[in-house]
């Protein structure tokens, strides 16, 4: 597993543990890589809660209570798809945070308005405000894309976790 991504995991289970909380992931085009390399990391069972791998629209619907409305209207690689995935991995868990991952890894799948390596992410925390979201678009192979997304996912919810861990 990548470098960064391990000592992310790990930065990111002692700032969950510290606060109490545990995590869910919600993800598609990363189909589980998230959720893999959280629990690679040694005491992540006492902060990962549990992971959603919701690769088709019927499962992000099934699973994460995603409307069909909004998979017609925006597509599956929508900022409004991804917040309807965090908050849909909220409420059918018992973690205290999530984060929801879609987009277009590729090779295959883009096009002039998505093309690929465009991601979307949301996260979200069970007793905060609102969903956050925010999209990139990373050049590359799918390897590249994955393991890229994976990289920020951990990251932003490292800065989550420390700005509440702050506010308090």
């Amino acid at each position: 597993m990548d470098r960064e991504i391990v000592e992310l995991s790990s930065l990111l289970g002692r700032a969950l543990f510290a606060r109490g909380w545990t995590l869910a992931t919600a993800e598609s085009c990363s189909g589980g890589l998230l959720a893999g390399a959280v629990t690679a990391t040694p005491g992540s069972s006492n902060w990962f809660e549990r992971g959603f791998v919701t690769y088709s629209n019927e499962s992000k619907m099934d699973l994460l209570g995603v409307a069909p409305a909004t998979l017609a209207r925006y597509g599956a690689v929508s900022e409004e798809t991804a917040r309807e995935m965090a908050d849909g991995a909220i409420a059918h868990s018992h973690a205290d945070v999530a984060i929801a991952i879609t987009g277009i890894a590729g090779p295959d799948g883009g096009s002039a308005a998505k093309p690929v390596g465009t991601i979307w992410l949301a996260w979200r925390q069970r007793h905060g405000d609102s969903t956050q979201a925010e999209t990139h678009c990373f050049p590359g192979d799918r390897e590249t894309v994955r393991l890229r997304v994976v990289t920020i996912a951990l990251e932003r919810l490292i800065a989550l976790v420390r700005a509440d861990a702050a506010l308090s």
